[in-house]
């Protein structure tokens, strides 16, 4: 067992574990760790538990210390220069012309590397640039082409829900979205109700998958041909899949009425792809297609 904390970097970023070595860390304590691209100042969010062996990801280390007055002021003051460091690559930037938008830009703690964050259409050669920067920051530079959603992550906002976007608040890694999941959430599929503020399917589509999944296991889709438990055959005209109830067009002898009842009131044949979904457009298809997360790895972090 290996005692650890996990810390993070980046507001709503992935949670990295560094080892302890029996030291007790609660959670909201600052620490200075050790990483792949320096040194660097990181905020505890989950404190000190221990691990199996086999659960730990190399490679691992150990913090460096909790942090003092000092490195918090530290801290402060590349946030300070990090400001600066934005208005300085933007000028360059402009000044090389080159088609990319400039996001971030963060300083690691002791000042090793400078990181620009930007997005672009295609591949940029940057290589003037850097050289450029490396002769006014007199440090390492690192420029870092990074996605859509990755670009909504750092600068945030607000959904159309009205809340702080999830990526920004809460969401540490990004996941897979699919035009599916709308469909079994029987949402519309217009593209414009289900792309979020990145222009990419909503990551809330994911959130209740799971649950739609599950429900929709026990009802019929509509158009599917039933009988009620009360001998009558029938056509689904719509369902109910929070509340699992579902209409039908009922056969009573010329006459026909609609009549609701629950989904274990009915027989009926499931399908294995059953519920299809709403019939879009082509134009439609290829808008939803275009929004649709290939990936879910952020950027942002390796």
């Amino acid at each position: 067992m290996v005692n650890v904390v996990g810390v993070r970097f980046r507001k709503a970023g992935k949670i990295y574990f560094f080892g302890t070595e029996g030291a007790k860390i609660e959670a909201g304590e600052s620490v200075i760790v050790e990483t792949v691209r320096g040194v660097e100042f990181g905020k505890v969010v989950l404190g000190s538990r221990n691990i199996e062996d086999d659960k730990i990801t190399q490679p691992f280390r150990n913090i460096i210390r909790i942090a003092t007055e000092k490195d918090r002021e530290i801290n402060e003051k590349n946030k300070e220069k990090e400001k600066k460091a934005l208005g300085i690559c933007a000028e360059k930037i402009k000044k090389h012309g080159l088609e990319m938008k400039l996001i971030d830009a963060e300083y690691t703690f002791d000042n090793n590397k400078v990181l620009f964050y930007f997005t672009a259409d295609g591949r940029i050669d940057f290589r003037e640039l850097v050289k450029d920067l490396a002769s006014v920051f007199k440090t390492r530079i690192e420029l870092r082409q990074i996605g859509v959603r990755d670009e909504t992550k750092a600068m945030g906002g607000y959904s159309i829900c009205g809340r702080p976007l999830c990526c920004n608040t809460f969401l540490a890694d990004f996941v897979p979205v699919s035009i599916k999941m709308a469909k079994e959430q029987n949402l519309s599929l217009n593209p414009t109700k289900i792309s979020g503020v990145c222009g990419r399917l909503m990551c809330c589509l994911k959130n209740e998958e799971e649950t739609y999944e599950e429900l929709n296991k026990k009802l019929p889709a509509i158009g599917d041909k039933v009988t009620t438990n009360d001998g009558l055959h029938g056509e689904v005209q719509s369902v109910s899949v929070l509340r699992q109830l579902v209409k039908v067009i009922v056969e009573l002898g010329d006459e026909k009425e609609i009549r609701e009842y629950k989904a274990s009131e009915l027989k009926f044949k499931r399908r294995q792809n059953k519920r299809d979904g709403e019939r879009v457009s082509d134009e439609e298809f290829k808008a939803l297609k275009a929004l649709e997360e290939k990936g879910g790895k952020s950027k942002f972090e390796d």
